[in-house]
């Protein structure tokens, strides 16, 4: 019996050391190596605040604009006397703060010194920590030393990671950024909201009157250089008997504050805690912020429905002048000369497409109405040439109607029968190969409709110097006859080489030099010499005498362009040419005597333009200096 009686009085002694190592406590100190019952006896909570049973004092947890406190409820003698000086005193405890969002969480924690362990809450919450309201924010005792994670620039804050000290209100009269200065002198940053535990002391000196507050990372030695520092007499500020605790508080953003351990001491320095002994943190879930989750989903959902509105309102503008901008790039204006072909109309987007945008690398070539460019239209793939009018165009808008609609009649299976077409431009240049170094005939620009047996009336002799026919110059009507005359030297010119018109040689007509030749018996000489020995003597020595017979001076000896292509194709044999057929003809009379400026006159030719030998040079030099003569004499 003694025996069990003697085991029993041991435990309780054991029980006693153990409660003794966690917790001290007396009038003017105490440690909480951990909140554990019976101990927690002094402590009175208020708000949502919380003692855990695993030894947490948990201040605030998920709950949106709430307040908690935590104070020791035994009164503390900060002066020995009621009109005394404050004492000396230090303080240190361990906190954590578990944010909602990890950049973002609300308000903080307050190392508090007030007049009564049961503080006025009413609409404290958000950045007034608990301490204080909207209509009271200044109570003349009370001083507080805040951990602040929210940014209130009303409140002076420098960011939202602050400590600062307060007294008597809001507004900290010192305040830094959260860190700590290492034994290297070194400043590092520690952040509040972080869930990492952390330790801050708290130091007032009564002979002094200075403030500091030093704070570290969990299980570091206390810094040397204080974090903040201040000179105030707390004298005025405290009443005799004070008690301390802590204050925290949650507005539309929440966050869990936790104290893990504290201790106090009068006149003198704070005992150091245990770290070892510390209570852990619960595991964060969020089954304890169901609340702050569904506040973080809903902060969210606005964000990204925000996001989606504004992009899909700039989407809809962009949308608007992407289309506005693209209907007045395609925009086209109905001339009344296309209505009568609006059906066979092409879109000016479709031929912007075919030719890339009309891109230089397109660019066949460039005329008097502007460009042409080759393209390759999107559906049929067929290819294409499209000639875009410029604005300086030197030629009129009512030539390039003329040649668009004469084209378009001629492709027209219901008149190609009823009309005769007279180019009267008829050159080499107009004269496009195919891949298949097929002959298109382009360019009609000066092209006139008229029906069969009726005669073009002009006010003016139009097409290129040197392919115009004498009796053109001379009349001023075009005719079937003019155009074969220029067929004829276009003939001339592919199988000589030769311009129409050579300044540089003693012959300036292309006819003459080739009549010459003809006249002597020696046709082929005036081929192209590039032809070499590689060619058909028949074939060029046919060419060029159907040259000859197609440029002549007379129109009613000039083939058609039917009998042409007999004589082309072979179906027909080109009658011989005698030099009867070209001697002493008078038709090219009138010519000369419009020439006579330039100083042509008739030759034995037959009737061909020719310079006299004589004055070959003073020749080339006026028809250098007055290209216009030949119009000229015609008016």
């Amino acid at each position: 019996m003694f025996v069990k009686l003697l085991t029993i009085v041991f435990f309780f002694v054991c029980l006693l050391s153990q409660l003794q190592k966690s917790s001290s406590q007396s009038l003017d100190n105490f440690t909480y190596n951990g909140f554990y019952p019976p101990l927690t006896a002094n402590i009175t909570l208020q708000g949502i605040a919380t003692v855990t049973p695993s030894g947490q004092l948990t201040l605030t947890d998920y709950t949106r604009q709430e307040t908690g406190q935590a104070f020791y409820n035994q009164p503390i003698r900060f002066k020995d006397s009621p009109n005394g000086t404050v004492s000396s005193f230090s303080t240190t405890f361990v906190f954590a703060i578990n944010a909602q969002l990890d950049t973002l969480s609300g308000h903080g924690i307050a190392f508090v010194v007030a007049p009564n362990f049961v503080l006025p809450v009413a609409n404290s919450s958000s950045e007034h920590l608990g301490l204080f309201n909207p209509n009271i924010t200044r109570n003349e005792t009370i001083f507080a030393v805040e951990l602040n994670t929210i940014h209130n620039t009303e409140h002076t804050d420098v960011n939202d990671n602050t400590i600062g000290i307060n007294i008597n209100g809001l507004y900290p009269v010192k305040s830094s950024p959260a860190g700590y200065w290492n034994g290297t002198g070194q400043f590092k940053d520690l952040t509040l909201n972080s869930e990492e535990w952390m330790q801050v002391w708290v130091d007032y000196d009564g002979f002094t009157h200075r403030i500091n507050v030093t704070m570290s990372p969990f299980n570091h030695d206390k810094p040397t250089k204080p974090l903040v520092s201040a000179v105030r007499d707390l004298s005025p500020v405290f009443l005799q008997d004070m008690f301390v605790g802590f204050s925290s508080s949650t507005g539309f953003l929440r966050s869990e504050h936790f104290i893990l351990g504290w201790s106090f001491q009068m006149k003198g320095e704070a005992p150091p805690l245990d770290l070892q002994r510390l209570p852990k943190l619960p595991e964060f879930s969020d089954e304890g912020g169901s609340s702050g989750v569904g506040i973080t989903v809903f902060v969210v959902l606005f964000i990204v429905v925000l996001i989606i509105t504004l992009l899909f309102i700039f989407s809809i503008i962009f949308l608007v002048r992407f289309i506005l901008r693209r209907r007045r790039k395609f925009a086209e204006k109905l001339e009344d000369w296309e209505t009568e072909f609006k059906k066979n109309r092409l879109k000016f987007k479709d031929l912007y497409y075919a030719t890339n945008g009309f891109k230089e690398k397109n660019l066949l070539g460039s005329g008097g109405f502007g460009s042409v460019y080759k393209g390759v239209m999107p559906k049929t793939k067929k290819e294409i040439a499209v000639k875009r009018v410029s604005d300086q165009s030197q030629q009129g808008l009512k030539e390039f109607v003329s040649e668009i609609v004469t084209i378009g009649r001629m492709s027209h299976r219901n008149l190609v029968p009823l009309l005769v077409v007279i180019h009267r431009d008829i050159k080499a240049s107009n004269v496009i190969l195919d891949a298949e170094y097929n002959g298109r005939l382009g360019d009609f620009g000066l092209a006139r409709l008229c029906g069969h047996g009726t005669d073009l009336q002009t006010t003016r002799v139009a097409g290129t110097w040197g392919y115009l026919a004498p009796d053109l110059m001379r009349t001023g009507k075009a005719t079937t006859a003019t155009d074969v005359f220029a067929f004829g030297v276009l003939l001339l010119e592919v199988a000589c080489g030769r311009r129409p018109i050579e300044i540089d040689y003693e012959s300036v007509l292309l006819v003459d030099w080739v009549f010459e030749f003809w006249n002597v018996g020696n046709i082929l000489d005036a081929k192209d010499p590039s032809l070499g020995t590689e060619y058909d003597q028949r074939e060029v020595e046919m060419v060029l005498k159907l040259g000859l017979l197609s440029s002549h001076s007379n129109p009613q000896a000039r083939p058609t362009m039917r009998q042409v292509l007999h004589y082309l194709s072979g179906d027909a044999m080109l009658p011989d040419l005698s030099p009867l057929d070209f001697h002493g003809s008078e038709m090219m009379l009138g010519t000369h005597h419009g020439l006579c400026e330039i100083g042509l006159k008739s030759s034995n030719s037959g009737g061909w333009l020719t310079p006299h030998a004589k004055n070959s040079r003073e020749a080339q030099h006026n028809m250098r200096m007055k290209p216009q003569c030949l119009s000229c004499s015609l008016a």
